[in-house]
């Protein structure tokens, strides 16, 4: 009996050892399943800062239906949207991100737009967290090139309830949110990416033609 339970104890450390390693919580933040943002739910507005004194908008792009777009007469084009949040010191971030650079790589020059949303800043205040690298550089070397979008309060990630990371969604060209997905497990490397490049081709083949298509 005495055998029997210590190997229960020992498969259970093993088995928290492998989820624990599938995603990442912020520090100082406790989940809230409730507040999921769900599918066919409208994804919150929001602005982001990408350099200095300057900021990206997901209404440049996505817009609820029967709106126009943030700037019309110049990017009159919906466009899908796919937003993925991490930080320097998420180790399943970094499993995700070669993934997602790699369906952008494929899709880059298609009317889907990619934006990773770093809150490293926003967590840099914790104990433990002051010295984590600043994403910026720290993507780079690692060869990401996706635009990266910076949360600095922790405000946009509050909003989506993106404690977890990474924390990804996916939006059509009316704001609607198509896909969800927290963390990431070693090990669905080819399925991650045979799902979302099943779910960019749909989102594309919806989008309505471009303005100045004749």
């Amino acid at each position: 009996m005495r055998t029997k339970l210590i190997s229960f104890l020992i498969i259970g450390l093993l088995m928290s050892s492998i989820f624990g390693q599938a995603e990442a919580n912020t520090p100082g933040m406790k989940n809230g399943d409730e507040k999921d943002l769900k599918i066919g739910d409208v994804a919150p507005s929001w602005a982001l800062m990408y350099g200095p004194g300057q900021f990206e908008f997901l209404k440049n792009w996505s817009e609820e239906e029967g709106k126009r777009l943030r700037k019309f007469t110049t990017q009159p084009d919906r466009h899908a949207v796919l937003m993925s949040f991490f930080a320097t010191w998420c180790q399943p971030c970094m499993k995700e991100l070669p993934i997602l650079e790699e369906v952008y790589q494929k899709y880059k020059n298609e009317r889907i737009k990619f934006f990773l949303v770093d809150i490293t800043e926003a967590t840099r205040t914790n104990p433990g967290y002051e010295d984590m690298p600043k994403a910026g550089p720290f993507l780079k070397k690692k060869g990401v090139t996706m635009q990266i979008l910076f949360d600095t309060r922790g405000t946009v990630m509050k909003r989506y309830n993106a404690q977890t990371l990474p924390r990804l969604f996916m939006m059509d060209g009316n704001r609607i949110i198509t896909q969800t997905r927290r963390g990431f497990h070693a090990g669905e490397e080819e399925k991650f990416t045979k799902e979302l490049s099943e779910e960019i081709e749909r989102l594309l083949a919806e989008l309505p033609p471009p303005k100045n298509e004749k």
